[in-house]
């Protein structure tokens, strides 16, 4: 995926899926009290301060609603947003309008909630030559949009899936300790058998380990859980042989002592579990509503 844009066929299905599961039997009270030839305008009101992102997905949703709604978006994804800016206008059907309302808003509260959490983690690193990255810890069927969201907000997208690149973390060393192999039997095993030009990653939970995954080659080492101390000897130990990421709990408060460690780049599973939805509203112009 290209990290600035989100492929056009996979947001149509999922607001396709999204509009079913909210509409799919009609929006009965709108369509009891609103006359269907009212027309007028709405506009995407911001609350709070943050980082919007999702506006193209709120675009498909109002037009998948209605194909005769028009949609201006006045701030474009990936900026910086404060209380009261308005981020898009939509004009036509109140019914349609309305219809759409909540399927709009929960992608792009959510969507903006993850940008805005990966911009304070990027923040709190500034000045430091390293990124913050997500994981794989994303809502199922979601992961493209949640993804394409820490982008936004300045993140580093880890692989997409499990076929992108090679990791081999706790289990597999756990599975393959089962038959009596070594750490570094396990990751020359690995390298061995990966398909070629795919990047390799271990996870390693020492300096020994470290020590090992440095002579077998690989392109990239996790330290996972370590303390501060340990991370600094592993990078210089690793003396650049190797991309180096820490990851494991790592928080806010964590974040700048690790990335001062020297390491690459650190991946933080919050980003996309534990983020809080920006606050965003739909704001009807009742001044503007027409019968036509």
């Amino acid at each position: 995926m290209n990290n600035t844009q989100l492929p056009q066929d996979y947001v149509d299905k999922v607001v396709e899926i999204a509009l079913a599961e909210d509409v799919g039997k009609g929006d009965i009270t709108s369509e009891s009290i609103i006359p269907e030839a009212m027309h007028g305008k709405a506009y995407l009101l911001i609350k709070e301060k943050g980082i919007i992102a999702g506006t193209r997905v709120v675009e498909r949703i109002f037009q998948q609603v209605d194909p005769t709604l028009k949609i201006e978006i006045k701030i474009e994804d990936g900026t910086p947003v404060k209380k009261n800016d308005i981020v898009m206008l939509i004009s036509g059907n109140v019914r349609s309008i309305l219809k759409a309302e909540r399927v709009a808003l929960n992608f792009i509260q959510r969507m903006s909630g993850i940008a805005t959490t990966t911009s304070k983690y990027v923040a709190k690193v500034k000045g430091l030559n390293v990124d913050i990255a997500d994981t794989r810890k994303t809502t199922p069927v979601l992961r493209l949009i949640e993804k394409y969201s820490v982008h936004m907000g300045g993140g580093r997208n880890h692989r997409m899936d499990l076929g992108e690149a090679v990791l081999i973390k706790d289990n597999h060393f756990a599975a393959m300790r089962a038959l009596g192999m070594k750490y570094k039997e396990i990751v020359a095993k690995t390298k061995r058998c990966a398909p070629a030009g795919i990047k390799i990653e271990a996870e390693t939970t020492n300096l020994i380990e470290v020590a090992d995954a440095v002579e077998v080659g690989v392109d990239i080492i996790m330290l996972d859980n370590m303390n501060l101390e340990d991370m600094k000897s592993a990078v210089k130990m690793i003396a650049g042989r190797a991309e180096v990421e820490a990851s494991g709990g790592i928080n806010l408060k964590t974040v700048r002592a690790v990335a001062e460690t020297g390491v690459d780049f650190i991946s933080v599973g919050a980003l996309t579990h534990s983020y809080k939805s920006l606050d965003i509203s739909l704001e009807i112009e009742p001044q503007t509503f027409q019968m036509i």
